[in-house]
């Protein structure tokens, strides 16, 4: 249980999971991960709606005419009113998983891989800033072939034929959900809840939430997020995570946690987390606690707009059995 990539590892070593994410985004771009399709179907699937006399209404403002080349966005449109309408088929999964991958991104010598002018991959720029930095840059959005681009993008992805395994997979909050509904226990959780003080992941991922039917705006509220207000409300909302969790296990069950922190909150994450297994009192035992490295193991995308960084906060990964009481 977790965000898509649980679920992707999962289908690789050819087990069933259920996989539960409070943003529409994660799950959408699971879905697409977890189709059962082939690179030919999800181009002729891309080809098939562009070919449509369908009518789209342009955003307005700066920022989406200097974000996309006037073409490139008509057939983004097309595209994104189409999925709107209809994403049951394994082949629109993967196209709208995939679109939400090349939606933005760095420029790029040869061809391009991303469908926007200069942005980082991770993250949306707001729109005022990003107008404001490219207009200083001179940088102006050039034309991409989308069906181009997604045919190369799904012969990467999708040409592997992987296992089908049975899956579930969830847009809610892990505080709520009825587990016992999936019909079976779980024996195995990997997951990595939010970072206390982590709040910019609905806006920082605003143009993908459009794209999947959110506003043109950027939104800065999610209804399942959760509350950092403390660092002991926030340990107590997590405690509720476990304890539901643990509720759906088997009593031998094991959970791997990857939990970090941010540096505009003086709190410990390892403190945190700690608390919030002991307050669940449903019999869970930590058995390990390793670091995890630091996220600058890896190229950050901040580096590519010029936003100032800061080194990060080391991140631990907790071994926990959930063995105990199953009320």
């Amino acid at each position: 249980m977790g965000g898509e990539q649980p679920n992707y590892a999962a289908r690789l070593l050819g087990l069933p999971s259920v996989g539960v994410d409070s943003s529409p985004i994660a799950t959408a771009i699971a879905e697409g991960k977890m189709a059962k399709t082939t690179p030919r179907a999800v181009k002729k699937a891309c080809a098939e709606i562009l070919d449509t006399d369908q009518k789209v209404t342009r955003p307005e403002g700066d920022f989406w005419s200097m974000c996309f080349h006037e073409e490139t966005l008509k057939d983004l449109l097309t595209i994104r009113e189409s999925l709107l309408l209809d994403c049951k088929t394994p082949e629109r999964k993967a196209l709208r998983a995939l679109i939400l991958g090349i939606l933005h991104g760095p420029k790029n010598k040869g061809s391009p891989s991303y469908l926007s002018n200069q942005m980082p991959r991770t993250y949306a720029a707001k729109p005022d800033y990003a107008v404001k930095f490219w207009y200083r840059m001179n940088l102006f959005p050039e034309y991409v072939d989308l069906i181009e681009l997604v045919d190369r993008k799904a012969q990467h992805f999708f040409s592997d034929q992987l296992p089908r395994v049975q899956h579930h997979l969830v847009c809610g909050d892990s505080r709520e959900i009825d587990f016992s509904s999936f019909g079976v226990k779980f024996s195995k959780v990997v997951t990595s809840p939010p970072y206390y003080g982590m709040r910019s992941y609905v806006p920082d991922q605003w143009l993908r939430f459009w794209f999947i039917g959110g506003p043109t705006s950027v939104t800065y509220n999610h209804p399942s997020q959760m509350s950092h207000s403390s660092p002991t409300i926030f340990s107590s909302q997590l405690a509720d995570i476990w304890r539901n969790i643990s509720r759906a296990c088997h009593s031998d069950a094991r959970m791997v946690i990857r939990f970090g922190g941010i540096h505009d909150r003086k709190a410990n994450p390892k403190v945190i987390m700690v608390n919030s297994l002991r307050e669940a009192d449903c019999g869970l035992r930590i058995n390990t606690i390793r670091s995890a490295g630091l996220s600058s193991a890896g190229k950050r995308q901040a580096e590519q707009f010029q936003r100032p960084l800061r080194k990060p906060i080391e991140e631990f990964d907790f071994y926990v059995s959930l063995g105990g009481n199953r009320a």
